[in-house]
């Protein structure tokens, strides 16, 4: 079991690192782009990236998922096969979509009121919804085939290439905000390029119908759930806009964003985790190994969110060449932080329970469970924002991932049953409860400072060493770190 958990760790550490580089990197275009553009500008450009998250969902409806489960399986079909069947119906579905926006972009460039400017934005945003489209089962493929190194130095490339074309096309070439968009179609059609080797090697030219009932019975259901997953993403800014204001929601969505320490954390794991499941269902100790995955799961993103939580006030605060990681202006909102943190950890937790789902093939349950997260938010951010501000907004996001987490955790138990370690799970629940009273009682009460914050931070680890791990996970430990 420990090999299973080590090569788990090993996939985990090398998506992990690729995301971080590429997360970053993309987020150096934000000070680039704002510096440049007028806001009208560049608030053309979020309204048709948000459409885009949004689309790249529907292009792809629920294929990715169903890939994953029937290719890792190959119940139905060879190996061939279990790639073409949902790539060709990627590509075909992807070709008429981009017709019809093509055919409709003047009434969708009203409908969005970017017509003022040009509209060809809308053909530009079309193709690199049929370019990301169809890497995705490529992609995929590499991450079964456990090319994680593969897999992340694509993902680097494009980020990469896209980051150097704005920079030579704004910079050099004085384009507008069409370069943005130039820049983005260039680097996903390499992409498609790079790792059309995979697509050569896997593509045949037939399609496997029976497979293809299935595979859409099972990832259907997931479209309605992407979109309300990401409406969970994007619903409270326009939302705190209309109950507040707009120096409110960049407050809070600067702080909120800080919580991308737990968010790649997450991401990585999820990358390792899904492969890995599905390549071990059919072991003996399958479910048994999934509990220690989630143990070890909750104790590194608990032991995240209690030092990030103690010291985000700290880190935001450090001068990098007269820059701090968010402005001054901004710092009044850092109470949030460990609510998001928390939120993201709640969506861990309902990755690792997702398991159940893929396994039994009860993809039905995803739109429905998602769909109340979706309606939770909504509600809770109405309900808690004209009361508590900010924080109502970010409790909002915590509610939605806790029922998420709590919903899927359900199924799994119903159809999956897996015993997990709910005595040591209750522990680590306890501690973190533990700091996060002390911690909000030291901070409004003025008292909180570096002092209490290392003390409340080793009480934390040293419980968790002391009384949540066992004697053999602790000689585990003690060998590893004396050998390093």
């Amino acid at each position: 079991m420990k090999e299973k958990i080590k090569e788990l760790t090993k996939d985990t550490a090398i998506y992990g690192i690729s995301t971080m580089i590429g997360r970053f990197l993309n987020f150096l275009l934000v000070p680039f782009y704002t510096n440049i553009f007028i806001p009208d500008e560049y608030g053309v450009v979020n309204i048709l990236y948000a459409y885009i998250a949004i689309f790249n969902i529907i292009f792809i409806y629920g294929m990715d998922t169903a890939f994953l489960k029937y290719a890792a399986f190959k119940d139905i079909g060879n190996e061939k096969e279990n790639f073409s069947t949902p790539y060709l119906s990627i590509f075909t579905t992807s070709v008429l979509f981009v017709l019809l926006i093509f055919l409709f972009k003047n009434p969708i460039a009203v409908f969005l009121d970017v017509s003022a400017y040009k509209e060809h934005l809308i053909i530009l945003s079309a193709l690199i919804l049929f370019f990301d489209a169809n890497v995705v089962i490529p992609f995929l493929k590499l991450r079964l085939e456990r090319k994680a190194k593969l897999f992340s130095i694509l993902k680097v490339a494009n980020i990469t290439i896209n980051i150097v074309l704005n920079i030579v096309l704004i910079v050099k070439l004085k384009w507008g905000i069409e370069a943005i968009f130039i820049s983005n179609l260039a680097a996903s059609v390499l992409t498609l390029l790079f790792i059309s080797p995979t697509i050569t090697k896997y593509l045949k030219f037939s399609f496997h119908k029976a497979l293809f009932k299935r595979l859409l019975k099972f990832g259907l259901p997931y479209l309605p759930a992407g979109i309300a997953v990401m409406l969970i993403q994007v619903i409270d800014v326009p939302i705190l806009q209309k109950l507040t204001n707009l120096t409110t929601v960049g407050i809070y969505k600067a702080n909120y964003k800080l919580g991308i320490f737990m968010m790649l954390f997450v991401n990585m794991f999820q990358y390792a985790w899904q492969p890995f499941f599905l390549k071990n269902a059919k072991e003996e100790n399958a479910k048994e190994l999934f509990s220690k995955v989630l143990t070890y799961f909750t104790i590194v993103g608990s032991t995240m969110l209690v030092l990030l939580s103690l010291f985000i006030s700290d880190i935001i605060k450090i001068n990098f060449w007269g820059f701090s990681i968010i402005g001054s202006d901004y710092w009044g909102g850092v109470y949030i932080v460990p609510v998001i943190l928390l939120a993201y950890l709640f969506n861990g937790l309902y990755v690792v329970f997702s398991a159940g789902i893929y396994i039994e093939e009860k993809s039905i349950y995803a739109p429905i469970i998602a769909g109340l997260g979706a309606f939770i938010n909504v509600a809770a951010n109405y309900i808690l924002i004209p009361y508590l501000n900010i924080m109502g907004a970010a409790l909002a996001t915590l509610a939605s991932y806790f029922l998420m987490a709590v919903g899927y955790y359900i199924i799994t138990q119903k159809f999956y049953k897996i015993h997990y370690e709910y005595f040591k799970l209750s522990k680590i629940a306890m501690a973190v409860f533990f700091i996060s009273i002390v911690y909000y009682l030291l901070m409004f009460g003025g008292l909180l400072n570096i002092y209490f914050k290392l003390i409340l931070a080793l009480t934390f680890i040293s419980y968790i060493l002391l009384n949540v791990f066992d004697k053999n996970e602790m000689d585990f430990l003690k060998t590893k770190l004396l050998r390093k």
